[in-house]
């Protein structure tokens, strides 16, 4: 088939259009995901998807886009950076008081944004072309949009799982546009992981099996906010402080040390989700979670897996008196949630004990020093 216009040309203009829209990079590659299906399946078979049952029931569908919108023959693939200025990520997790949130859901729902403007670059071809035949995607649909980032020379899939960039780590977000031209292919970049496991090593819960591969029933992104009951309690004190997802494999990563930050005002922290405290956290009622939440990809987990996570947070957090009276205050508002308030109770006050027999020896010390030098008994 003949074109009216120049097909390479045109890939160009598509790569100058999507910066122009705000995506740091641009790559198109075919549908052809076929090789992906063993280990698909392989991880399928294994569970590794946990509660997530919508990755078994599409099966196979998620190496083949052209099945998604039928006419497909390439996947326009972009990136947009979203780590935020002052991410302030270990002032946080090193502080057992403060909530962590994953850095990419502090600001605004990045679906929407990076939808609409994929919507914009299919617009802005069609225009180009005269017709054209596009849908675009973002995490909304089975489509394996790491695979496909690799095949158009984003980046090389990471032994974390995530797309890594030699100029740019992995602190971005992936979308795609189906569209049914010919264009000409981007070549895939060389893996560069090399013999670096610290992404493995690092995980709290031992959620990276084995390189390139992610038990999600053991990763705290899935425990925090896949998962809807009762977190295994052999991984609550894993968990420490992280009440909405986890950064640790990023945050560990070397090619990190090259990642950009972003310019999108959308993608900066609410100051509400910003290093907060967990008690405060704790004493917000659905409303006022409703309305801090409000366009932001936490409201989906709901109040009450928002309070689970706080709950268990808490738990891990050192003893204090208040922290032990704000769990008591919910008990009784829902079963899930006070097994899991229960729990953390009960390492507070475990904590409590400890403390205590803690100072019993010590105490016991500087009253024996005291005898040896002659002071009085209470001196």
């Amino acid at each position: 088939m003949t074109y009216p216009y120049d097909l390479n040309e045109l890939a160009q203009l598509i790569k100058q259009w999507g910066q122009s829209l705000g995506f740091q990079q641009v790559g198109i590659c075919d549908t052809d995901l076929s090789h992906e299906e063993p280990r698909l399946q392989a991880w399928l078979d294994k569970q590794y998807h946990g509660e997530m049952a919508w990755m078994a029931r599409h099966g196979m569908l998620r190496t083949r886009p052209h099945e998604l919108l039928p006419g497909t023959l390439r996947v326009i693939s972009v990136r947009m950076n979203y780590l935020p200025a002052k991410a302030a990520f270990a002032n946080t997790l090193k502080n057992p008081h403060l909530g962590y949130v994953s850095r990419y859901a502090l600001g605004r729902d990045y679906h929407k944004l990076l939808r609409q403007r994929l919507k914009k670059l299919g617009d802005m071809i069609q225009a180009y072309c005269g017709k054209l035949q596009f849908r675009p995607f973002v995490d909304s649909a089975p489509i394996m949009e790491r695979p496909l980032a690799a095949k158009a020379g984003l980046g090389w899939v990471g032994k974390h799982s995530l797309i890594l960039n030699r100029s740019a780590g992995s602190w971005f977000f992936l979308g795609e546009l189906l569209i049914d031209l010919p264009l000409p292919l981007d070549n895939p970049v060389k893996e560069a992981c090399g013999k670096c496991v610290a992404c493995m090593t690092i995980c709290p819960t031992g959620a990276i099996v084995e390189p390139y591969t992610v038990d999600a029933r053991r990763c705290i992104s899935y425990l925090t906010i896949e998962l809807e009951g009762v977190i295994p309690e052999a991984l609550r004190p894993l968990i420490g402080n992280r009440i909405y997802g986890c950064d640790d494999c990023q945050l560990i990563c070397p090619w990190n040390r090259f990642s950009q930050l972003t310019d999108e005002v959308d993608f900066s922290p609410r100051a509400a989700l910003h290093a907060p405290e967990l008690l405060d956290l704790f004493g917000w009622d659905e409303d006022k979670f409703l309305r801090i939440t409000e366009g932001s990809s936490i409201r989906r987990i709901g109040h009450l897996r928002w309070l689970r996570n706080i709950a268990v947070a808490l738990g891990n957090a050192p003893y204090e008196d208040h922290i032990v009276l704000a769990l008591r205050s919910r008990l009784g508002e829902n079963n899930v949630l006070d097994e899991h308030i229960q729990w953390a109770i009960a390492q507070q006050l475990s904590r409590r004990e400890q403390s205590a027999l803690d100072i019993l020896p010590a105490q016991k010390k500087r009253l024996i020093r005291a005898i040896e030098k002659g002071l009085p008994r209470d001196g």
